[in-house]
This record gives C-alpha cells, sequence and structure tokens, in this order.
C-alpha cells in the first residue's frame, strides 16, 4: 500500500550533518513545507541546564489517583525549575475512580494561572489499560507473590510511556510517582547538577508514633552484592528476585540504610538497581536503548532491572543516600487490623475510666467526712442543755461504742473531751483514748467498791 502524500518529514541532525574541510554544515530546511529538523547534539543534558535552556519531561504514570492529585500538583507548582522548560506528560491505565476528571481540574487551575511563569510547557494526556488486576491497597502492591507479574505490567506501562514522552528536543526525563508527600522544591536542579546518566534520591516514608515515627521505604536501590549474584545465579531463566523480601536474601547494601540525618545530601553511592519513585535520567540513555524491562534481565524488571541495563550499557547510575525524598505513610493490612485493636482498647479504657468515675463519686458521697461540721453539729445538739445542773461536774465525756461494728473501725473514737463552762461555751482538751481510759478505769473502780460492799 502506497501513499501519495508524507504528512511530516522529520530529519534529526546525527544523520544529515555534513563535514567540509572541517567545517560543520547544516542545510536550511525551514523553507521546506512539513519537515522539520533537529540537532540531537543540543539536546545532551547540561549540568546547568535550567541557566542553559534544557527542557526535561515529567512523566507520571496514574492508576485509581484521583486522591493524590491535589498533593501532587501543588508540589508541582512550586517547583524551582522554570515551568516554561517542563513538558508534561501523564498515562493514566485501569482506573476505577475518577483520575482523568481530577486530572483535567487540576490541569485547567495550573494551566489558568495569572502568573504566566508559573505555566508549564507541552503537556499530554495518554489513556491505556494493561490488564493490572492487582489491587491497589499497601497490601495488595507490596504482597510478595504479585510483585513478579506487577513489575512485568508496570514496566511495559513506563515504556508506552516513554516512548510517546520523550521529544527530540528533550535534554532531561524526570520520572515521579504520584503519591510523594514532602520533596525539596528544587528537586529537578538538585539531581541534575550531578551530572549522571541516572540518579535517585533516597525515599523514606513517615509512621505514626506506635509504629516508630519514619521508616525507609524504597529497598529496590541497592549495590549488588555476592549474594545477589549467587541467588540470580540459582533461580530459574523467568525469575524475577524482589528487593527487601525475606524470600529472597541478597545481603546487598540499600541506598536507605546507608542515610545519615546530619550527612552531606550531595555524596553519591553507586547503584546497580533503582527504584521507581523518583528517577532523573538524561534522554540520551533511552535514546541509546535502555528501557524498563517488561521481562526478567538479569533476574530482575521494571526499574532494578532499567538500573542493571542502563549499567551493562555504559551508563553512570547513582544515589544519594543523604538526599530524601518522602513517600506517603500507607497502612498495611495488618496496621488496619492493629489500628483497629487500638481503637477498640481505646473505647474500653474510655468505658473503664467513666466507670470508675462513677463508682468515685459514690464513694464520695457514701462516706462525706464531716469533721468539718462537728463542731458546730455539737453547739446545735447542746444548745438547750440546763448548764446550771453542770455547775459540780462541768466535764462532758463523750465516747463511742463500737462493739457493733467491723473490725476496721475498732481503732475509731471520739476525737475530743468537750469541756462546758459556767457560761455554756465547749472547750475541747482530752483525746478519745485518754476518755476511754478515764471510762475504763472508772469501771474498774465501780467493781471494785461493789466488791468491797459485798464483803
Amino acid at each position: 500500500m502506497f501513499f501519495s502524500t508524507l504528512a511530516t518529514l522529520i530529519i534529526y541532525g546525527d544523520l544529515l550533518s555534513v563535514f567540509t574541510e572541517n567545517t560543520y554544515y547544516t542545510p536550511d530546511f525551514s523553507r521546506i513545507p512539513q519537515v522539520e529538523y533537529y540537532d540531537l547534539n543540543d539536546s545532551k543534558g547540561d549540568k546547568e541546564g535550567w541557566r542553559t535552556g534544557d527542557r526535561v519531561v515529567f512523566c507520571v504514570p496514574l492508576r485509581d489517583a484521583a486522591q493524590h492529585l491535589p498533593r501532587f500538583f501543588n508540589l508541582l507548582s512550586k517547583m524551582t525549575y522554570p515551568h516554561n522548560q517542563i513538558d508534561l506528560t501523564f498515562l493514566v491505565s485501569d482506573s476505577k475512580d475518577d483520575t482523568l476528571g481530577c486530572l483535567k481540574d487540576e490541569l485547567n487551575k495550573l494551566q489558568q494561572n495569572k502568573d504566566k511563569t508559573k505555566r508549564f510547557g507541552n503537556i499530554e494526556i495518554y489513556e491505556k489499560d494493561f490488564g493490572q488486576v492487582i489491587g491497589q491497597s499497601f497490601s495488595d502492591r507490596h504482597g510478595f507473590a504479585a510483585q513478579g507479574p506487577r513489575r512485568k505490567l508496570m514496566a511495559r506501562a513506563r515504556n508506552w510511556l516513554g516512548s510517546v514522552a520523550l521529544k527530540p528536543y528533550h535534554s532531561w526525563v524526570y520520572w515521579r510517582d504520584v503519591d510523594v508527600e514532602i520533596l525539596p522544591d528544587t528537586i529537578l536542579e538538585d539531581l541534575i547538577h550531578h551530572d549522571k546518566d541516572v540518579i535517585v534520591p533516597n525515599v523514606w516514608r513517615p509512621l505514626p508514633d506506635w509504629l516508630g515515627n519514619i521508616q525507609p521505604y524504597d529497598l529496590n536501590s541497592w549495590k549488588e552484592s555476592e549474594g545477589g549474584m549467587q541467588l540470580a545465579d540459582s533461580l530459574d531463566e523467568d525469575a524475577v528476585i524482589v528487593e527487601g523480601y525475606p524470600e529472597y536474601a541478597t545481603w546487598r547494601p540499600h541506598l536507605a540504610y546507608m542515610r545519615d540525618p546530619s550527612g552531606d545530601p550531595e555524596i553519591e553511592m553507586e547503584l546497580d538497581g533503582i527504584g521507581g519513585v523518583s528517577i532523573m535520567a538524561k534522554a540520551k540513555v533511552f535514546r541509546a536503548g535502555s528501557h524498563y524491562p517488561a521481562f526478567s534481565f538479569k533476574k530482575h524488571a521494571e526499574t532494578e532491572a532499567f538500573g542493571k541495563l542502563s549499567r551493562t550499557m555504559g551508563f553512570s547510575v547513582v544515589g544519594l543516600p543523604n538526599y530524601v525524598v518522602w513517600h506517603i505513610y500507607e497502612p498495611s493490612t495488618d496496621d488496619l487490623k492493629y489500628m483497629e485493636w487500638m481503637a477498640e482498647e481505646e473505647e474500653r479504657i474510655n468505658e473503664e475510666n467513666k466507670i470508675k468515675e462513677f463508682y468515685q463519686k459514690i464513694w464520695e458521697i457514701g462516706f462525706e467526712d464531716m469533721r468539718s461540721s462537728w463542731e458546730k453539729d455539737f453547739h446545735n445538739i447542746l444548745k438547750n442543755v440546763d448548764h446550771t445542773k453542770l455547775q459540780n461536774s462541768n466535764k462532758l465525756k463523750f465516747a463511742v461504742d463500737w462493739e457493733d461494728t467491723a473490725d476496721d473501725y475498732d481503732h475509731v473514737l471520739v476525737e475530743n473531751e468537750i469541756t462546758v463552762g459556767n457560761d455554756g461555751s465547749f472547750d475541747k482538751s482530752k483525746s478519745g483514748e485518754q476518755l476511754v481510759e478515764e471510762q475504763e478505769n472508772t469501771k474498774k473502780a465501780q467493781i471494785l467498791a461493789a466488791q468491797q460492799n459485798e464483803e
């Protein structure tokens, strides 16, 4: 089948440049309709690309990402790399929520900014499903059994996105997951100025206090080890090693565990495998043929295999152990169960405290301390006493008979002796124990007197 016309002819400089007597000559194609000319030497990637005008294509795979998009665009709007030098490319796949609708709303707000310097360059949205059936919960995505098939499907999605996103004028390709929570506004400049072919930051995540506050998140960035190579040699050809799982003990040094919170963020660590949360790569890496293997490459797939493949092709692959990007916290199935138990335990403790508070009130009411009102009550009791009859013996002695009470109260006695004056006033002078002792002595004297009378 033949076509009578050719819509657009694209010519790349590396194929058409003519050298004449040590001079570089480029024909002028500007007057030929529908012909575009690009010199790929202009897109090699400069370590100060924000000053030299390097264009960055920002690639974002999306799946059921509606809840994350507002936070993503908030971080995006704060980036300090010149926005007009950043092209955005999104791939929406296998989504059940309104990812596309939310994406449209956020892009509309972003590109309607009155400050035109805050608007981004070209924006492309692609949609393609890959038959991904693994759930989006933390436990579904990170379960060991799901890793091999999931990584291969994710690799296919990344390759589809990369193949349509990368244009001849792009110098850098930046990949980032949508569910990042905190990262520096200068992240593009911070990664680019290292002038490496492939570079990744360290990735951690915050945790609730009961889980330890913080934790390394991305264990897919690592340096190869003897144990890892021995394990790879022992596996089937199509096997995929997934790092960070006890089923595959590789003893590899992980970028995540090399972090020093007070260390130099510029320190680099050579890597073999890399994680996919945040990847900066020179465009030439992909143009040369490196990609995200959707098959077992050296017993790895997707981003880890991309790191291995790029190293095999001679590109530099490094990580920054002390430069950290923070991923969101997503509770696992076990976390959710524990959180449910904590909620039930909190409810039980609250109910127990309510019961204790109730019985404490009952106790206070049932055993009210009346000592403060004792003297007042005593005055009221004796206010009608004829004090003239007490002139010869003006001391009234009071004691309490506790014989019918519990043993615990045997020690309780009337605390004071009350002296009634001629004027009717009361004087407290003796303790209850003294009164009881006097009573016992009186009884003994009476018994002794009775015995003497009988004799």
